[in-house]
C-alpha cells in the first residue's frame, strides 16, 4: 500500500491531502463511511463529542450536563450496536450514532463518559437475554477516536495485542484501548507526569490489562524490564524530539512489522512553520527510524493543526 497524505479537504490518493471534510461537520461527527458511521442529527453539541447527550464536553473536567455521566445513556431495544470495521470498536446507532468500546469493567466510568446497556440475546432457548454495557468514545478527547472516525485504514489494535502507549497522561484514551485489546491483550501506559500519573494508576486498579509506568519515554531502557515484545506503538507525547522517542521504543519493544501511530501537533514541534511542512518533516524523520509511512490523516475537526501517521516498523531495512 503506497503511503497515503490525507489533509484539508482534499481527495483521496497520491499526495493530495485528506481527512477535513470527510471527518465531518463540527457540529456533528460524521466521519465518512469508511470510518463507520453516517453521523448525528444536524444540531450535535460540538462539545459533546458522541452525538447523544449534552456529556462529554473537551475540557479535562467533568463533562457538561451529565455530572460524571454515572447514569449512563439509555440502551435497551432503542440503541442497536454494531461491529466496525476495526476489531474491538463498535457502533452504536439509534437516533444518532455513537464511537463505543466494551466496557472492561461494566459499571465503571473512567472520566464521565457516557455509557450504554443493550441487550444481548442468550444462547440458551430459555436463557433470558444479558446486558452488554459499552462506553461512548468521545473524539474531541481522544486522537486515536478522531483518527478512526476519520477513516484510518489499519489502527494495529485489536482484541489479545499487546500496545506500547506513549503519552497515556490521565488514561482517558488508554482506557478504550484497554478495552478494545480485551482481557487477553495487554496496554503499557507510559507517563512521565507524576500528577497524570495518579489518576492513570487509579484507572489501571479497574482495569489489570493495563500497566502503568510513571516514566520518560525519552529513557526507555529505565522500564525495560516491564515491557515484553508489542504488536503496536502509539506515541502521543507532543514533543519536538516526538520522532526520536518514538524511534527509541520501536527499536526496543516493537515487534518486526509491528503497526506504529503517531499523533502530530504541529505548534508542539516548530510553531513558525504551516502545520504541512511540520508533518512533511515528522514522516521523513520517522522514515529514518525505520518506519515505513503508510497514511497519514489530518485529525479536523476535532483537533486543530494535528495529524495522525500509521506506519509499519520494518526492523531490518534493505
Amino acid at each position: 500500500m503506497a503511503f497515503t497524505p490525507r489533509g484539508r479537504g482534499g481527495a483521496r490518493g497520491g499526495a493530495t491531502p485528506r481527512g477535513g471534510s470527510r471527518g465531518g461537520a463540527r457540529g456533528g461527527f460524521s466521519g465518512g463511511s469508511r470510518g463507520g458511521f453516517g453521523g448525528g442529527a444536524r444540531g450535535t453539541p460540538r462539545g459533546g463529542g458522541h452525538g447523544g447527550a449534552r456529556g462529554g464536553g473537551r475540557g479535562r473536567g467533568t463533562p457538561r450536563g451529565g455530572r460524571g455521566g454515572a447514569a449512563g445513556a439509555r440502551g435497551g431495544a432503542k440503541v442497536v450496536v454494531e461491529p466496525h470495521r476495526h476489531a474491538g470498536v463498535f457502533v452504536a446507532r439509534s437516533k444518532e450514532d455513537m464511537l463505543v468500546t466494551k466496557n472492561l469493567s461494566p459499571g465503571e466510568s473512567v472520566y464521565g463518559e457516557k455509557r450504554i446497556s443493550v441487550d444481548t440475546p442468550s444462547t440458551d432457548a430459555d436463557g433470558a437475554p444479558t446486558k452488554t454495557e459499552y462506553r461512548v468514545w468521545n473524539p474531541f478527547r481522544s486522537k486515536l477516536a478522531a483518527g478512526i472516525l476519520g477513516g484510518l485504514d489499519d489502527i494495529f489494535i485489536q482484541p489479545g495485542a499487546k500496545v506500547l502507549y506513549l503519552g497515556a497522561a490521565s488514561g482517558t484514551s488508554v482506557s478504550h484501548v484497554a478495552d478494545i485489546v480485551g482481557p487477553t491483550g495487554n496496554v503499557y501506559a507510559v507517563e512521565f507526569s507524576h500528577r497524570s500519573g495518579r489518576d492513570l494508576i487509579n484507572m489501571a486498579k479497574k482495569r489489570t490489562n493495563v500497566i502503568p509506568i510513571i516514566e520518560d519515554a525519552r529513557h526507555p531502557l529505565k522500564y525495560r524490564m516491564l515491557i515484553g515484545m508489542v504488536d503496536a506503538v502509539f506515541a502521543d507525547v507532543a514533543q519536538p524530539d516526538q520522532a526520536r522517542i518514538v524511534g527509541l521504543n520501536c527499536h526496543l519493544f516493537l515487534k518486526d512489522k509491528g503497526g506504529v501511530l503517531v499523533s502530530v501537533k504541529a505548534n508542539c514541534i516548530d510553531s513558525t512553520a504551516a502545520p504541512e511542512a511540520v508533518f512533511a518533516r515528522e514522516v521523513q524523520k520517522m522514515r529514518e527510524e525505520r518506519i515505513k509511512p503508510l497514511e497519514q490523516l489530518t485529525l479536523e475537526p476535532f483537533e486543530r493543526d494535528h495529524c495522525m501517521v500509521v506506519g509499519r516498523y520494518l526492523r531490518s531495512q534493505s
